[in-house]
This record gives C-alpha cells, structure tokens and sequence, in this order.
C-alpha cells in the first residue's frame, strides 16, 4: 500500500519540491532543446559537444567559491538569486532565437554563465535539504529529490520534441524561463530556515578564504566513503555519458522526428524515476555498497547495449536501464555525503562533488565528441560503457570497505534536525 513519503510531511521539503518539479521540467526542455539547436547549427559532433567544455570550465572555476558562499550565507537568498539568473539566460536564448540572430557562440557564452550560476545554486540547493527534515527522513528526502528530478527529465524532453515541432526553438526557452518562477515563490514562500553556519556573521569575510575552501577539500581527502563514491561517480560518467551524441542517434543511426527524439530524451529518466518510486516507499536501504558498485556497472552494461542498437525500441530499453542504474546510485551517493558531512562544511563538500559529479558527464561529452569525430557514434559510444565497468573494477579495489558498507556503521557527523 502506498502512503505519502517521510520527507513530504515536513512543509519547507514540500514546498521546495514542488516547485522543483515544475522548474526540472523547464530546465530538462531546454537542455535537450540546445542539442537539437546546436545540431541544427552544426553538423559536427565535436562542435556540438563542446557545450560540455562551455559547462565544464566555469564550473570547475566557481564550484568551490560556491559552496563556502553556502556555507557562509542564507542558502534561501543564494537559491533566489541564482535562480533568477538563470530565468534571465532563458529569456535572452529566447529571444535571440527568435529574432534569427543566435549562433554558436551565443548559445556557448550564456551556457558558460548559466554554468556560474549554477555553481552557487547547487550547493546551496543540495545543502539545505537536510536543514528542511529529519535526519531519519534523509534518504527518502533525496529518493524524492530525484523523483522531482527524473519526473521533470521526462516531462521536459516530451515536451521538447512537441513543442520544438509545433511552436519552435524559441517558445522552449520562453517556457523554461517562466518555469522558474515556481522556485522563486517557494524559496519566498517557505520562510526562515534554521541553518549552521561555517562562521558569525561578524567574522564571515576573514572566513571567506582560500584556508575555508581548503578545509573543505581536506575533509573530502580524509572520508573514505565519500572520496570513493565521488571518483566512482566522476569516471563512470566520463566514460559512459554521452548526451550530446542523441541527436546524432536520433537523425543518423534511428532516422526518427524531433518528437521521439524527445522519447529517446526521456527513457532515461522513466528508468530513474522508476527506481526513485521503489526506494521512497523504504524507510531505510540496507547492503548500501553493494548496490552502489552494481547499479554503476547496470550503468555501463546499458550504455554498451544502447551503443549497439539499431532499433528505435532497443535503444529506449537501453536507456531506460541507464537511467535506473544511475539513480540508484546517486540516491546511495547522496545518502553517503550528506550523513557523513557536517552541516557547517556542508557547502564545500557539496561543491567539491559538483566538480566530480558535473565534470565527469561534461568532460564526457568532450570525450564522446572526439571519439565520434574520429571513429563514429557507436564506438564512442560503446568505448564508453565498457570505461564504466572497468571503473567500477578499479575503484572496488582500491576502496574494499565500499563493497562492505552497508549504511548503518557509526556516523561521524551527523545532520541537524529540521525545526
């Protein structure tokens, strides 16, 4: 029997996911809209995966000053901010597509700020989730966190395809522009959220230093669990990710419309949202380890069998998996940072994953996008899935308590409850 997950019982969660599922659906319209664009603009698909490296370097410069602002900061006001910054990129990508004027290099330049944005967003949005419940609702709060996640990337790219057909390139981003606002009400909305900070008021800019950014990086190095997930995370998504290269799929190996390609866009997520459904009606997941290393291999076996396909069915299967097996695994991943990580550093662990858990996919694109220049989709593809696996081989050796863990050994830091 079903019943309404731990995590939506607390209002500030509620409030925030709610609107999170409506703004992840605007979003995911427009992230799988710019590689149509791109692929409209350019037949290349190293020009087209350079959108990772416009993503990537940004990130990698304001990642860490991101999550000590979260740690420094009221993480509601950083959210609010950001969030309208990134409601501003839509906008101008709407109406520069729809003057005609866009080209590449617009589409590169506002990736890169949105990217910046992003950088303070993230942490300070990870972050304050375990501020919003109960210690013991954490897992099941970021089960919930991905449900809003994947129902939006299922939404989104169904939506792409229909409306990219129907309306065209611009009424996408006109539409993720408005989708922002949502999160903008529910930060409002929500009111104070009760918050442990790395430092007074009085004393925050003698903190905001490269010795806070430093302490965050030297409690990274020095937690095993979290060190592992993260490169575990980081070189499974370098080799298997290769969301640039659908569009290529879609016109030249499947030959399908802008609509199913809008399918193909979504299959991973009913894959992860499927699992995200499963695991927030658990109270607790147990062998948390185990699961971990299989549902990252499932990752790569799956990418391997979408390199292979030829049929417009087999690929959605194959996507389908790929997404199930990296849900499972961030829900595990997520659950092992945050339990393990103080409130007060919290930011800084949150941002330093960020160069893990968004450098790995976007550094990938890279990768896949000279592969396939070279040696053709397929073996980018294929190469990819089996980078994964050997991944997984590698980081379970070099990290044997990982295969061992099982998520309820002694924490050494634990989370605030929620007021």
């Amino acid at each position: 029997m079903l019943h309404l997950p731990p995590a939506l019982r607390h209002r500030k969660f509620a409030l925030l996911w709610a609107s999170l599922l409506i703004s992840y659906a605007g979003s995911n319209m427009q992230l799988w809209t710019l590689y149509w664009h791109l692929r409209d603009l350019s037949d290349q698909p190293v020009v087209v995966s350079g959108i990772g490296l416009a993503r990537f370097i940004p990130m990698l410069a304001f990642a860490l000053f991101g999550g000590l602002v979260a740690d420094l900061f009221n993480r509601r006001h950083i959210m609010f901010v950001s969030q309208l910054t990134m409601m501003a990129i839509a906008t101008a990508l709407g109406a520069l597509t729809h003057s005609g004027m866009i080209q590449i290099w617009h589409i590169f330049a506002l990736t890169a700020v949105q990217a910046v944005a992003a950088a303070f967003d993230i942490p300070a949005r990870q972050s304050i989730i375990p501020n919003l419940v109960s210690k013991e609702d954490l897992p099941n709060a970021f089960s919930m966190s991905s449900i809003a996640i994947n129902v939006g990337a299922i939404i989104g790219p169904g939506l792409s395809g229909l409306v990219i057909s129907r309306m065209g390139l611009d009424a996408v981003y006109w539409i993720n522009a408005v989708s922002y606002i949502a999160v903008l009400v529910a930060v409002l909305v929500m009111g104070k959220v009760q918050q442990e900070t790395a430092a007074a008021p009085g004393s925050r800019r003698k903190a905001f230093s490269l010795e806070s950014i430093r302490e965050g990086i030297q409690f990274i190095l020095h937690q095993p669990m979290i060190l592992s997930t993260m490169l575990l995370d980081f070189f499974a998504t370098f080799f298997s990710t290769a969301d640039t290269l659908l569009p290529f799929v879609a016109r030249d190996i499947l030959r399908v419309d802008e609509i199913r390609y809008g399918w193909l866009a979504a299959a991973p997520s009913l894959g992860a949202m499927s699992v995200g459904l499963v695991v927030s009606q658990l109270r607790g997941i147990q062998n948390q380890g185990r699961l971990l290393l299989s549902a990252v291999t499932i990752y790569g076996a799956a990418t391997i069998l979408f390199g292979i396909s030829q049929q417009f069915l087999l690929a959605m299967v194959a996507l389908f998996l790929i997404g199930a097996g990296d849900s499972l695994s961030a829900i595990i991943r997520n659950t092992i940072r945050q339990i393990h990580t103080p409130d007060r550093l919290r930011g800084r662990a949150i941002s330093v994953n960020q160069i893990f858990f968004l450098g790995g996919p976007q550094l990938g694109d890279i990768e896949a996008g000279l592969l396939a220049q070279a040696f053709g989709t397929p073996i980018a593809i294929i190469t990819g899935g089996i980078g994964c696996i050997l991944a997984v081989i590698g980081i379970a050796q070099r990290w044997p308590q990982l295969r061992s863990y099982n998520g309820d050994e002694p924490r050494p830091a634990t989370s605030p409850e929620a007021a």
